[in-house]
């Protein structure tokens, strides 16, 4: 069990109040939402893919949307339970939610807590109220202030606060005022990160004016050094924290461990180290569907390819701002290090990574470029 890959859950919530015009998740207005029947059928779901599990215990649970926050304390003290009862929950296992500002959800925030969620990702986005009404949100700057010290107050003591930059007609002081509103309220984690406009969204019919490229580095220039001087380690592209608040069940994702999947359009990836294979699956994606899915809740499943393996792994390990172990890559990929060499030698040339003995590094340039970089291995 030492050397198995570790295991963690996601579990999707496919509802929200409003769908946001940048958002291109499996997402859908919660006029449909029937709360007590979905949890019977994430249940449903959980006991079909038990063996997935492999005999390993949970090390990290993520409750992801939509908004989960929509759902009840109650809810999730009995997934908890039903889960722990199908498959062992570490003790110290890290139990994520999304969750949103608003009066109507962090009066919540103690009953949550309660049932086993130890660690509150609250979606702000933006403390600027005008932009939070571009962006779709449905709370105000009060609202988000407001969820971030409840939290706390109700015992939480590991806090991710969501941020973006790079919104419609954002000024670098309109961003950084942001991310000083954010680091004021002294969160154990940061996800800030750049607006992108992704296909299949009300921006991608409509694209709104955002900022041009050089506002756009100013501004992640100045933020990163701020966040550092805030006492915030980068760990991930996107991802800071204060010291030992990494978030573990992204970290799982970013070193190719291993996750299962509940919910509707969930994504899971299981290594089977007897075959020495490695797959995907995809679980029904419109809720209605998932819901009667009585016999399969499994909507595709595929093996990832020997030839693509290398760039599964790195396309999440170099994500990371830190030594990758050549051990490690063939542990998660079975793959020898001589497999990769020729795209190595020419990340190498092109000085998009450094190499030692026993690990390889991204250097600040492979960072910029990372995409560049990841091809090498395609």
């Amino acid at each position: 069990m030492k050397n198995r890959v570790p295991l963690s859950l996601y579990v999707h919530i496919p509802w929200c109040v409003r769908k946001c015009p940048y958002c291109d998740f499996n997402s859908h207005e919660k006029s449909s939402m029937d709360e007590s029947a979905y949890i019977t059928a994430l249940l449903h779901d959980l006991a079909q893919d038990k063996s997935l599990a492999q005999g390993r215990p949970i090390s990290s649970i993520f409750f992801g949307g939509g908004t989960p926050s929509l759902f009840s304390a109650q809810s999730y003290d009995h997934l908890v339970q039903e889960i722990h009862n199908l498959i062992t929950i570490e003790n110290n296992a890290e139990i994520t939610l999304e969750a949103n500002p608003g009066t109507f959800e962090y009066q919540k925030f103690k009953d949550y807590h309660r049932a086993g969620i130890n660690r509150l990702s609250i979606g702000v986005q933006s403390f600027e109220t005008e932009k939070l009404a571009t962006l779709g949100r449905i709370h105000n700057t009060t609202e988000a202030i407001t969820a971030a010290r409840k939290a706390r107050e109700a015992g939480f003591d590991n806090i991710n606060i969501d941020l973006m930059h790079g919104l419609p007609d954002q000024t670098p002081q309109q961003a950084l005022a942001d991310l000083n509103t954010a680091m004021e309220l002294q969160p154990t984690h940061l996800s800030w990160y750049q607006l992108t406009i992704e296909p299949n969204t009300a921006f991608y019919s409509k694209p709104p004016i955002l900022p041009v490229e050089e506002t756009l580095w100013h501004i992640e220039q100045e933020g990163k050094q701020r966040i550092h001087d805030g006492g915030y380690m980068q760990y991930e592209t996107s991802a800071y924290s204060k010291p030992n608040k990494q978030c573990q069940h992204n970290l799982n994702y970013w070193q190719f461990g291993d996750y299962m999947a509940l919910g509707a359009g969930a994504h899971g990836k299981i290594t089977h180290p007897e075959s020495r294979e490695v797959f995907r699956y995809q679980k029904t994606r419109l809720p209605k569907d998932y819901l009667n899915a009585e016999n399969n809740f499994t909507s595709k499943q595929e093996t990832i390819a020997a030839g693509d393996l290398a760039f599964e792994f790195f396309m999440n390990a170099f994500r990371l701002h830190g030594p990758v172990s050549k051990s490690f890559f063939t542990h998660r990929t079975f793959l020898p290090v001589e497999h990769i060499r020729p795209s190595m030698e020419k990340a190498l040339k092109q000085e998009l990574i450094t190499e030692t003995e026993q690990h390889w590094q991204t250097t600040d340039l492979g960072n910029r470029f990372l995409n560049t970089l990841l091809q090498l291995f395609t």
